[in-house]
């Protein structure tokens, strides 16, 4: 689950995550301490220890392992601990004992606790189950008929985490359209501000690179031969920018730059493979290309960055008179050179 979903689960909106779900959980079992140690006087403390174990085991995963709707072992956990508590400190034959509800009284805690971490229909489930057990010891032949109206209430605590979740649903799920707008809207800015800062950038290199000559042309004079050559590196250098802007750097323009003056056809073309590659990878990549871009004094050199998902990350093919040498860099960094 996200960390924005993560924000809008209810036990992050009821104080169940961090120093608050510290705090929560000590009150918790503090409460189930309360209701677990009156059995200690009344039945054998083998039999009263295993339940009071495993009914604190039940509110440590109810309150710390994450994501809402609580899963479904640890749900089957925190129920099956409360049975079981609750078996061994109800289903007791020894002489003189009292059967006492204490530990359906911290099951019931237990429960609520499990409905406000969304298994509303697992709760009542362990409540019917709770409930059939009490029945059934009562039943058994030689012991009393317990009264079920302690039974009811000690089980009240249910239906009002019940009705408190169902109350709070439909804020939870204003509070998931907010996250995902305000989420929208963040994401949006950001694509903004990212391409202003590109525009920014752009800009900045077309004023450092091409002011002196746009200048030269404002002012009407014409141009010499060596200066056509000068506006048409710099034509081709700004159309790597925009074709290759991960690609590019001082190093690489220079070396394109010195072999499409020797005649070289230089094509740069960036693809976006680079943003799922470490920086090792792609200064690898530059470097290679810089290394063929200064070895080339006729034909042409294309590199290429390939798309994100492929088992290459780039290639360098120089075509020359009488010889092609095509380069693969990997993902991994492993170079194949083939001719």
């Amino acid at each position: 689950m996200s960390d924005q979903g993560s924000d809008i689960e209810l036990r992050a909106l009821l104080g169940m995550r961090g120093r608050a779900g510290g705090v929560f959980l000590a009150g918790l079992t503090a409460t189930i301490t309360l209701y677990m140690l009156p059995p200690f006087h009344d039945i054998p403390s083998a039999q009263a220890a295993p339940a009071f174990a495993v009914m604190l085991g039940a509110a440590f995963v109810l309150v710390l392992i994450p994501g809402d709707p609580l899963p479904w072992p640890a749900t089957v956990f925190v129920l099956v601990s409360g049975l079981l508590a609750v078996v061994a400190t109800r289903l007791n034959f020894y002489e003189d004992s009292q059967r006492q509800p204490w530990a359906v009284f911290a099951f019931s805690y237990v429960l609520g606790v499990l409905v406000l971490r969304g298994r509303i229909g697992a709760a009542w489930a362990g409540a019917a189950a709770v409930t059939a057990t009490v029945v059934a010891a009562d039943l058994v032949p030689g012991i009393e008929f317990g009264s079920l109206v302690v039974l009811l209430i000690a089980l009240s605590t249910l239906p009002g985490a019940t009705v408190c979740v169902l109350i709070m649903r439909p804020t939870q799920r204003s509070l998931r359209l907010l996250h995902e707008d305000a989420a929208m809207r963040a994401a949006a800015e950001a694509t903004m501000d990212a391409e202003h800062a590109e525009r920014v950038r752009q800009l900045g290199r077309l004023d450092e690179i091409a002011r002196p000559i746009l200048e030269r042309i404002a002012r009407g004079g014409e141009l010499d031969a060596r200066e056509r050559v000068e506006c048409r590196l710099l034509e081709a250098e700004l159309r790597d920018g925009l074709r290759a802007p991960r690609l590019v750097t001082d190093q690489l323009n220079s070396a394109a730059r010195g072999a499409r003056s020797r005649g070289v056809e230089v094509l740069l073309l960036d693809d976006g493979g680079f943003a799922s590659v470490p920086g090792t990878v792609r200064r690898q990549v530059v470097a290679l290309a810089v290394r063929e871009l200064d070895a080339a004094n006729a034909g042409s050199v294309t590199v290429r960055v390939l798309p994100s998902g492929r088992r290459n990350i780039a290639t360098v093919l120089a075509s020359a008179p009488g010889v092609d040498r095509r380069t693969e860099i990997a993902t991994s960094g492993q170079v194949l050179v083939s001719t």
